[in-house]
């Protein structure tokens, strides 16, 4: 538990989230994967008043999935069936000049086609796709967050997690990753930080550019190593890797909340 306390310690502070909440939200059985890429291959898919973010020299690409959980409107509960879902996102990493930091997320798959639709009416680009998170047995994160933390990390210590993606249709890219988490370290470093320390995302709604902020606490952060890798959703984003991910990270998860959006400056 020290370890995931210095950890925390590590974060930036959250930013205080500008009111009405719009949704509340879990995010859990996080697997992170990310390769590094240069900064003016991601440039291209910035939004209009934003630019890459950059560590050690390099714009980074990641590929994400996790179990979305009791997500609902405003400070209510969560929607019944339509908030609890998998999803997996293909995300670059992004920074307004007064410093704000957020992701561009390049697709979302999700496993919920009203979901999809519903945020597709936005400019949110989720994809509808069969959505199989590992491993498959009933409750497994209920039983992991129960008590949180250490304790419940333990249940998926030396056994793999991680999604299976198949986008419908014969053409429809496909992604298999797993991971084992490494429980006995919590990561702290630099890289895991700026990689996972985002509160909100930069995008184009309706041709202008906007921030959807969220915050949430640190995540208990754990490296991890790849037990199997095959995707196909970076490359249909746009973006070619090779080699394995330089940073592998697993995360029990979170609670987050997302506040009102606004414009970027300038961008319109």
């Amino acid at each position: 538990m020290s370890e995931h306390l210095s950890a925390a310690a590590a974060w930036p502070r959250p930013p205080e989230l500008p009111a009405p909440v719009f949704s509340d939200q879990r995010w859990l059985d996080a697997v992170f994967l990310h390769w590094r890429i240069p900064a003016e291959e991601a440039a291209a898919f910035m939004p209009k008043g934003v630019q890459p973010d950059v560590f050690d020299g390099s714009s980074w690409v990641g590929l994400i999935g996790f179990r979305m959980e009791q997500a609902g409107i405003g400070r209510g509960p969560g929607i019944p069936y339509l908030g609890s879902f998998n999803e997996v996102n293909v995300r670059l990493y992004s920074r307004e000049p007064n410093g704000t930091r957020g992701v561009v997320f390049l697709s979302l798959d999700a496993d919920r086609l009203p979901v999809v639709l519903a945020t597709r009416a936005v400019g949110i680009p989720y994809v509808w796709s069969r959505i199989r998170q590992w491993p498959p047995f009933p409750g497994s994160s209920r039983r992991r967050h129960k008590n949180g933390g250490a304790e419940a990390a333990s249940i998926v210590d030396k056994f793999p997690v991680g999604y299976s993606v198949r986008r419908f249709g014969p053409a429809g890219a496909r992604s298999d990753f797993t991971v084992v988490p490494r429980l006995c370290t919590a990561a702290s470093d630099p890289l895991s930080v700026f990689l996972t320390a985002r509160f909100g995302m930069h995008g184009r709604f309706y041709g202008r550019s906007a921030y959807i902020p969220n915050s949430h606490q640190a995540w208990p952060l754990f490296g991890a190593e790849v037990h199997q890798l095959s995707d196909g959703l970076i490359k249909a984003a746009g973006i070619t890797v090779s080699g394995p991910p330089e940073s592998v990270l697993f995360s029990p998860g979170v609670r987050t909340r997302f506040g009102r959006p606004r414009l970027i400056s300038g961008a319109a």
